[in-house]
């Protein structure tokens, strides 16, 4: 997958929820993973939603961003509603509280 295909997310972490192993880590948007697209630590795509102000369990987006993380070996992709636009600044603010 490429900066600007289409894919859908299964949100496993809704906005507002707490990390299952991080009580004091709460999300402050929508993250889940793509179903069927393995990532480099062999487990199914992560992905944060942008734009999206309320916890919702599914959503079909663009890939707008891949985070690379320097102290992992899996990426994270950022995905947005088609035809949004954000700042590298605005994804890295809205993805702080776990990168």
């Amino acid at each position: 997958m490429n900066i600007g295909d289409e894919d859908r997310v299964v949100v496993d972490r809704v906005l507002g929820s707490e990390h299952p192993n991080y009580k004091n880590m709460i999300y402050p948007i929508n993250y889940g993973y793509v179903k069927g697209i393995v990532a480099t630590d062999d487990e199914e795509q992560d992905a944060y939603i942008m734009e999206v102000n309320k916890p919702i369990n599914f959503f079909k987006g663009v890939i707008i961003a891949i985070i690379t993380r320097k102290d992992d070996i899996e990426e994270k992709w950022v995905v947005a509603p088609k035809n949004a636009v954000f700042t590298i600044q605005e994804i890295a603010e809205a993805t702080y509280f776990t990168e």
